[in-house]
Parts: C-alpha cells; structure tokens; sequence
C-alpha cells in the first residue's frame, strides 16, 4: 500500500505542477504590469524545478508520470480565451491565476488525505507544490 500511494501522490503531483506550468504560460505574454509578470515567471521556474525533481523520484520507481487530463486543460484554455475576450486585463489574469491556484491546493490536499501511506518525499512534493499555489495566489490578490 505504501509503494502504491507513494506513486499515485507522485503522479497527481507530476500532473500538478504540469497543469501549472500550462496555465502560466498560457497567460504570461498577455501580463501588462512588470511585477506581475516577473512574479509569474519566477513562479512557473520553481514549478519547472519541482518537476525536475518528481521526475526524478518517478524514474527511481520507474514510472513515467501523469499529464493533466485533456478535459481539464481544455476547459482551463476555453475559460482562460473567453475571459480574456471579455476584459483583456491584469486584473482578469489575476483572477485566472488565483482560480487556478485555489482548485490546485484543493485537488491536491484531497489526494493527501487519499493517498495517506505516501512517503515522506512525495507528501513534500505535495506540500511543495501547495505552498507555490497558496504563495502565487496570495500575490496576485493586489491585481485583482
């Protein structure tokens, strides 16, 4: 149970950070303010860096990982066109962003709870990921 938890948190964790990654960069060449856009940036590299690091955790059990699910990236890349169609602003893609955030911390205590056997070094991933989400949020609060 334990090696199976470890590897389900580890992938839901892989597909995380890559829905992440997706949704900033979707949104980043839009970002008008220079502040907002560094904040995002520098946001999308830690993601990059946390992702090099469950890969490499997913290669030591030789698992190649999970990507988002189509529906949700297309339902975020529909969401994130038609709001931005309607008010092309920083303040819209704070919104976005924040959504994003919110539903990523949600989904991924969820999957703590679930996965509860997980090692010590997936629930830090986990936990990793959750504190980037609740960061990035908090910072996009004064755009919105």
């Amino acid at each position: 149970m334990h090696e199976n938890d470890t590897l389900k948190l580890l992938r839901e964790c892989d597909a995380g950070v890559k829905m992440g990654v997706s949704s900033i960069n979707d949104v980043l060449p839009d970002v008008r303010a220079k502040e907002m856009r560094e904040r995002l940036a520098d946001c999308r590299n830690q993601h990059e860096t946390l992702l090099a690091d469950i890969k490499a955790k997913l290669v030591e059990h030789c698992d190649s990982g999970k990507e988002p699910a189509p529906t949700a990236k297309g339902m975020s890349w529909i969401k994130t066109n038609m709001k931005m169609a309607f008010d092309y602003s920083d303040k819209t893609i704070a919104d976005l962003i924040t959504d994003g955030c919110n539903m990523g911390v949600k989904s991924l205590n969820r999957y703590l709870n679930q996965y509860s056997q997980a090692d010590s070094v997936s629930k830090g991933f986990a936990n990793r990921l959750i504190k980037l989400e609740d960061d990035l949020a908090m910072q996009m609060r004064q755009y919105l």
